[in-house]
């Protein structure tokens, strides 16, 4: 089998950057006064004015990882990735998200997939302490074939208090949490892997199933990190979700990070980089890799952070950052240059 690429698989990055590049470039209207903004269009998690604080928004979906939900009938989990995929972007400039709409649409309604979907967005609400506000639903034969899951996310944060990643500087340290697999990104490239190695979503892996480990849910780091930033001061939060380990680099590009100690992948990620024969480089600019959640600080706070941390996770020290920009992982010869 010839070499399976997130490209090939349908997702070409580079293309999806320049189209969301052009579309920025069109936003040129500013509200001025209360609610302007405070950070260009084009960020991931937008901040506007209101008084001593910002507002921070951000939207996101479940992508193709619904896919899998139809192919094992499995919805009840499925919300929890549309929370977590927009309030660790959230949390990733200092915010706290309070508050979360929906939108579900649908080529037919089916109240026992609706029921369970609800199931999953309530968890999700719960692990961040938000409250789902509404949202929307609609039926769209001919445009939607099956369902399609999304969210926007609303937090606040003290404006002394946000976290640009301006602060990061060579010799911080980059603390790694562990993901709990794929999160929400990448399942294009993952559903395609599986098609050609022949395998099923029933067939047992790593104590599960193939689908069982592929649904998991990506994991919400709210609670950890809002308690890490009330008691130690961080210059830089990565979520590490569609680019992999190029995240970093969009969180300060004027510095370079370096990935001495990664943390273990786990199994999954392994068997999509056998079975799709991917090199380090394209699978570590594509996928988590183990790691969903990066913190970046001065040394002198390092033991500090891992031990608040590491109560409820599995953190530690992956790297630092360097005057080289990009991202290297020397051990692995990974080198990445832009996101």
């Amino acid at each position: 089998m010839a070499g399976i690429t997130y490209s090939t698989a349908g997702v070409n990055l580079d293309d999806e950057h320049l189209a969301e590049k052009l579309l920025i470039k069109q936003l040129s209207f500013k509200r001025a006064g209360l609610g302007k903004p405070l950070a260009e269009a084009g960020k991931t998690t937008g901040l506007i004015e209101f008084g001593d604080y910002a507002l921070a928004m951000c939207t996101d979906g479940v992508g193709t990882k619904l896919r899998i939900a139809e192919a094992m009938n499995k919805w009840d989990t499925v919300g929890i990735d549309a929370i977590a995929m927009n309030v660790n972007d959230i949390i990733r400039i200092g915010a706290e998200p309070m508050a979360f709409v929906d939108y579900l649409a649908m080529d037919k309604p089916n109240p026992k997939i609706t029921e369970q979907i609800g199931i999953g967005l309530n968890e999700g609400a719960k692990q961040s302490n938000m409250t789902i506000i509404g949202g929307e639903s609609a039926v769209l034969p001919g445009l939607v074939n099956g369902y399609d899951l999304a969210g926007t996310a609303l937090g606040f944060v003290k404006k002394s208090d946000i976290i640009t990643g301006e602060k990061v500087k060579p010799g911080d340290v980059i603390i790694g949490m562990r993901s709990s697999g794929l999160h929400s990104n990448g399942y294009s490239l993952a559903r395609k892997i599986v098609e050609a190695s022949g395998m099923k979503y029933s067939d047992k892996f790593d104590g599960k199933t193939l689908g069982e480990v592929l649904i998991e849910p990506t994991r919400i780091y709210v609670k950890q990190i809002l308690n890490l930033i009330k008691k130690v001061e961080v210059h830089g939060l990565s979520h590490m979700t569609g680019g992999g380990m190029t995240k970093l680099i969009k969180m300060n590009d004027a510095v370079g990070y370096k990935i001495t100690e990664p943390l273990e992948p786990q199994p999954i990620f392994k068997f999509m980089q056998e079975k799709g024969q991917m090199p380090n480089n394209e699978i570590y600019r594509t996928l988590n890799m183990g790691i969903g959640f990066c913190v970046v600080l001065d040394k002198k706070n390092a033991d500090d952070a891992l031990q608040i941390l590491n109560k409820t996770d599995e953190s530690k020290i992956i790297g630092e950052v360097t005057k080289e920009k990009g991202v290297t992982i020397p051990k692995l010869k990974v080198k990445l240059d832009k996101f």
